[in-house]
């Protein structure tokens, strides 16, 4: 299974001896060794570093199992006085802003790096194991490295979301079929194998033939976006597109990482583009642009609205959303905003409200500690016409709590 798992190139090494002493001067400084020392051993006998070498070092320490890359991060930012002035630019680093800390693919590397340091350092040692002895030791290693593991599903979300959007703009849907097809058969083999482990009963073959699937999976996913989905990313998209694709990542969150460093383009950021304050003129009174997003903003519920040709234009943006949204579903179908295998609801919802055959529909599920009530409504104007579809979400937990009576007094 190593091979599988360790199938993606490595840079070659130019000068074994001179990165072994820096290796060791990382290892020192994680360990505590006195900064002075360290200083003057780096001095002497290294002086200029390149981004190149940083980066083959944290290579091989996640290799290794050693230091894990936020460690290597946390140790790099700690003590940047030690290299203060001693990195070396190169035209290579230069020329590939995918390799700078904070560009999305960066980030998304960094994110693999970590899983598949997860599943050679852990999960496929603690499948061996467990494959020797059934113990209960062995079962909850194996549950602690899937409970891990779940975190993939913010790197697959971010790909889903940030990277596929993009790319059919750009008339390339491959990727937004084919792996999120696949990124889904790897979430639920994930949860399966974590439903087996906690309700085991000796059915140690089921166990291993899941577990086995994921590690093949998903390390044949770091394989595909690494060769085929990144480069195809990075031949297309814009520098502005990257930077927004940078900005939104926050608001679904990274894999097996704390956060992602901000991305600063060698050129200037994108200029803001200021929202004009004209005012809007409507039936029942006049707000400022500003004032109506605001007030859209601060509705306890979250709003997403489809027009007429099934293309999202709007969502409130609220500072508890349910759902996480990003400004690159504006602008797509709606189809596409959801997972291949629940498209045909979308489609039958959208098909009775365009054909009058209903005006509304309301779900309500159960979602992580909220009590979640989705309504559609079919938006018409006032001959009737369907001009779009309104997405209505809350979370009633707090509204079901309520007893007795609260009334204002005066």
């Amino acid at each position: 299974m190593s091979e599988i798992i360790n199938n993606r190139e490595q840079q070659p090494i130019k000068n074994t001896e001179r990165l072994a002493i820096l290796k060791q001067l990382f290892v020192d400084l994680h360990h505590g060794r006195n900064l002075d020392e360290i200083k003057a051993h780096f001095d002497a006998f290294i002086g200029k570093i390149t981004v190149d070498e940083i980066t083959q070092i944290q290579h091989d320490f996640v290799e290794e199992g050693s230091i894990s890359a936020d460690e290597f991060q946390h140790i790099y930012q700690q003590h940047t006085s030690i290299f203060q002035g001693a990195i070396e630019e190169n035209t290579h680093q230069n020329s590939r802003p995918e390799d700078q800390p904070g560009h999305p693919v960066h980030t998304f590397k960094l994110e693999n790096q970590e899983i598949d340091n997860l599943l050679t350092t852990r999960l496929q040692v603690h499948v061996e194991e467990f494959a020797s002895e059934e113990s209960a030791e062995h079962i909850f290693q194996l549950i602690e490295d899937i409970n891990l593991l779940l975190d993939i599903d913010k790197h697959y979300s971010r790909k889903e979301n940030l990277i596929f959007p993009y790319l059919e703009k750009y008339g390339i849907f491959g990727p937004t079929t084919n792996m999120w097809r696949i990124d889904d058969f790897i979430r639920d083999a994930i949860k399966d194998a974590r439903q087996k482990l906690a309700n085991y009963h000796g059915d140690k073959q089921a166990v291993l033939a899941v577990l086995n699937y994921v590690i093949q999976e998903v390390a044949g996913m770091i394989y595909k976006e690494e060769n085929i989905l990144f480069p195809m990313a990075l031949n297309n998209f814009t520098e502005d597109e990257w930077v927004k694709i940078g900005h939104e990542s926050d608001e679904i969150g990274f894999c097996l990482i704390d956060s992602a460093a901000v991305w600063k383009p060698e050129r200037n950021a994108l200029e803001d583009k200021a929202i004009s304050e004209g005012y809007i003129q409507m039936e029942t009174g006049i707000l400022s642009l500003k004032q109506l997003e605001l007030l859209l903003n601060h509705l306890p519920v979250d709003i997403t609205f489809i027009d007429q040709d099934d293309v999202v234009r709007y969502f409130s943006h609220g500072k508890e959303r349910i759902f996480a949204r990003t400004k690159a579903v504006i602008g797509r179908t709606v189809q596409n905003c959801h997972p291949p295998r629940s498209v045909h609801v979308v489609e039958e919802l959208l098909s009775d409200f365009k054909s009058g055959k209903k005006d509304c529909e309301d779900f309500w599920i159960k979602f992580k500690d909220k009590y979640v009530y989705i309504r559609y409504f079919a938006v018409r104007d006032e001959n009737g016409k369907y001009i779009g579809t309104l997405e209505f979400t809350q979370n009633i937990d707090p509204i079901q709590a309520i007893e007795g009576e609260k009334r204002i007094l005066f």
